[in-house]
């Protein structure tokens, strides 16, 4: 197919406020006010949006995966000829890729750029940083590269609440610190980082118990869904901790000491 010259869709309002949703479900908006789209054009703005620059090639074959080439590509094409005559989301095509113009605020890219402000060691809004992307990508949608794409956007939302916590505590603000990894706690409750930043912090501030406390309660969630116990590297931060407390203890004059082990003979000697 030969390739289409730069063209932007036209028919927008210059000025108009337009914000694609896709974390929670897709929304668009214009001014603030809903747009309804048909669920078949729906998919084809979430692709663009999650794939900038992508080929028609590449497009076509992720919305149509099951059909011919030859077919996908003209239904591609049916597509955007549709979103053409009433641009809800405006678009441009520059030879063969096709990307949203820079007028469509999407959700996405903020989550994306959100975590990489963390990642270079910004200090974003923090209400702001908690709260981007905590719903999932498009539920309810389960093609491929959106299954691919959601997770991928929430293992980047962990680690970008991890990174957070961990910059926090390193800066020594133990309440942020803790806001941020009790976050990715709910999240993801298996995932053992947080719950070892938990420990950490409540270490920091030299609050053994409450250290204590949420290593057992990980530990046991863990054995009650997964059969399994924590890792090594978060009971080493507890041994650490606790080992000179347990010894000082032991040794003090008049202190608790612990009982000689009793040894048992085998059976049948």
């Amino acid at each position: 197919m030969a390739a289409e010259p730069s063209m932007p869709t036209t028919g927008h309002r210059p000025g108009t406020d337009i914000a694609l949703h896709l974390l929670g479900g897709f929304r668009l908006l214009h001014d603030g006010a809903p747009v309804v789209v048909p669920r078949g054009l729906q998919r084809v703005i979430a692709l663009i949006a999650l794939r900038p620059g992508a080929t028609r090639s590449h497009l076509a074959g992720l919305l149509w995966p099951d059909a011919p080439e030859d077919r996908a590509l003209s239904s591609l094409r049916t597509a955007l000829w549709r979103l053409r005559q009433d641009p809800c989301c405006p678009f441009t095509t520059a030879g063969d890729t096709v990307r949203l113009e820079p007028v469509v605020r999407v959700d996405v890219d903020a989550l994306v750029g959100t975590a990489a402000r963390v990642r270079d060691g910004d200090d974003p809004c923090a209400a702001a940083t908690l709260a981007a992307g905590r719903h999932d990508l498009l539920p309810g949608w389960y093609d491929d590269w959106v299954l691919a794409d959601r997770e991928r956007l929430r293992q980047l939302r962990l680690h970008m609440l991890e990174e957070l916590a961990g910059h926090h505590l390193a800066a020594g603000r133990h309440g942020e610190a803790l806001e941020a990894a009790l976050e990715a706690m709910s999240a993801e409750p298996l995932r053992e980082t947080p719950h070892r930043l938990v420990v950490r912090i409540h270490l920091a501030e030299g609050n053994a118990f409450e250290a204590v406390h949420a290593f057992y309660v990980y530990r046991d969630l863990l054995l009650r869904e997964l059969r399994l116990e924590p890792s090594a590297a978060m009971t080493a931060l507890l041994d650490e901790t606790l080992a000179p407390i347990r010894d000082a203890t032991r040794d003090r004059p008049g202190g608790p000491r612990r009982p000689p082990t009793a040894r048992v003979a085998p059976r049948g000697r």
